[in-house]
């Protein structure tokens, strides 16, 4: 802590000035009158004996000193000069005076000490009392502090700043209260504002250190949940507190072997305490779940690794980073049992738990892709490539393939036009095209309302097109590279096509058939069925 500048809630501490310390006088030496005779003549200088301060003396030089410093804000050095004081002559005084230091540097344990030391001296030093209080304060101890401030009062009625700091007891009762409850119904977030506001008046309260440590933990800041507990562990390693909090850390951060460890340590130290065996039983739980539904997907068992995976993610909510991989385990078998709905919803709860997952991205755009549902396919795939400092190829290559397929989905969709699985042959594309051709044909539906007549005609030259592109291999390959077709001339419908396929002779509706002009003739039969 910087010498220069004190906690914040701390005033500088007004030193004790000469008019508290009492000087007493040195022993009276007695005067010796020297006469001239021959026999006792003066000898020189290095006979004169010197008078020597007195030990109360050289303290009182050594507390000026102190308070010197002590108004340069040179604490450090202000410390050592009340040290030499009190081990001159220890008083009431000197041991205030380097209490005050202490807590202008943040030294409460110390300050506390020497406050003791000064009203064991004194013990109507009001002073000392109420520098005992605000150690008392600083370190939360609500009772001592006030019973601290009342002897201050009790020893100086008309001391007005007792009362500031009883009214800020107050404060500090309430924000307690509000801490336990916002802790009782887990609202970390309130809770952490109340162990931060409490730490702005108790600033050396282990339990105020703990509880915001707690509850940063909860909201997942584990760094800062660490470095708090840290610095306790390192004044005192056997802190149960600090190290069931940092094997929390460990935990929620998939640590597992090292946390359990620190658990192991925090109940071999404390055996009855509840919620490190609370946490340490769940973790415990949550791994072996975890492993066995892990053995169940690789021995082949899919559902019964999906029920497992299940059960797991009951087990302890808050364990974002372990769920967010049971999510993604659960997904890989719903993948494979072809749920590719229900693999998405796990895959984007595990995503929730855990934006930066790049398995869970992956599979989530395969499943998209599965599902036709282009667009978000390609969106979670460049995602994949921002989160990949070096994109690898199959990344990239995955990434260039949704592409393709968002562009085909833009266009008409041929195979599903004419009803075809996309690997098929040329026969099946034959026979596909002229039964769909025949239902269609706007000749069948001449006696339908202009809407129906309208419907059958643009689906009839949909047909026409399909049939265009994919019963050329040059064409049908570009289609299906996803390029375009312009380059090779638009796959425009040719109403000649239809007479061109079912052949020159009598149209297959009884007289029906595609003029020259392109546009449809009727002929004057009527169509039979």
């Amino acid at each position: 802590m910087d010498a220069s500048n004190g906690p914040d809630i701390i005033e500088e501490v007004n030193l004790d000035d000469e008019n508290d310390i009492v000087i007493i006088p040195s022993e009276e030496c007695e005067v010796m009158e020297i006469t001239d005779t021959e026999d006792n003549d003066l000898d020189n200088a290095d006979d004169i004996v010197e008078i020597t301060p007195s030990s109360e003396e050289l303290a009182e030089d050594k507390k000026d000193e102190g308070n010197k410093y002590y108004k340069q804000k040179d604490y450090r050095r202000a410390l050592g000069c009340y040290a030499k004081a009190i081990e001159l002559y220890p008083c009431a005084a000197y041991y205030g005076n380097r209490a005050a230091c202490y807590i202008m540097l943040g030294m409460y344990s110390q300050a506390l000490q020497d406050a003791r030391e000064s009203v064991k001296c004194e013990p109507s030093f009001a002073k000392g009392h109420l520098r005992m209080g605000k150690c008392f304060l600083a370190m939360g101890d609500v009772a001592a502090a006030k019973s601290a401030f009342d002897k201050t009062k009790e020893l100086e009625p008309t001391n007005t700043t007792i009362d500031a700091e009883l009214r800020t007891i107050d404060t500090l009762n309430k924000i307690d209260t509000d801490l336990n409850r916002a802790v009782e119904v887990q609202d970390y977030r309130k809770a952490l504002y109340c162990s931060e506001r409490a730490l702005d008046i108790a600033v050396f309260c282990r339990r105020y250190k703990v509880k915001k440590a707690e509850s940063l933990t909860h909201l997942g800041r584990y760094q800062e949940a660490e470095e708090i507990v840290n610095d306790i562990l390192r004044s005192d390693s056997t802190d149960v507190d600090s190290l069931l909090i940092r094997g929390m850390c460990l935990y929620y951060q998939d640590n597992i072997d090292l946390a359990f460890s620190h658990f192991q340590q925090v109940l071999r130290l404390a055996p009855d305490y509840a919620k490190a065996r609370e946490t340490y039983r769940k973790a415990k739980q949550l791994k072996t779940k975890k492993e066995e539904g892990n053995v169940a997907f690789k021995q082949g068992k899919l559902q019964e690794a999906l029920a497992i995976y299940t059960e797991t993610l009951a087990i302890d909510p808050v364990n974002k980073l372990t769920n967010s991989k049971v999510y993604y385990n659960k997904a890989l078998v719903n993948s494979k049992l072809g749920n590719h709905s229900q693999t998405v919803d796990d895959c984007s709860a595990a995503l929730k738990l855990n934006d930066g997952y790049i398995k869970a991205l992956l599979l989530r755009a395969k499943s998209y892709g599965n599902l036709e549902k282009h667009e978000e396919c390609v969106r979670d795939y460049e995602a994949c490539m921002k989160l990949e400092k070096n994109a690898n190829r199959e990344t990239r290559r995955l990434l260039k393939e949704a592409k393709i397929a968002l562009k085909r989905s833009k266009r008409k969709d041929y195979y599903k036009i004419l009803g075809v699985d996309k690997n098929a042959n040329d026969d099946e594309i034959k026979k596909a095209y002229r039964k769909r051709a025949l239902v269609h044909h706007p000749d069948r539906h001449s006696s339908a309302t202009e809407e129906e007549r309208k419907e059958h005609e643009k689906n009839f030259k949909d047909l026409g097109e399909a049939y265009t592109v994919l019963s050329d291999p040059k064409k049908k390959a570009r289609y299906d590279r996803g390029q375009d077709l312009d380059d090779e001339g638009h796959a425009e419908f040719d109403p000649q096509m239809f007479n061109a396929f079912f052949g020159s002779g009598p149209s297959p509706f009884g007289g029906f058939h595609f003029g020259g002009g392109g546009g449809f003739h009727q002929s004057g039969f009527n169509f039979q069925f």
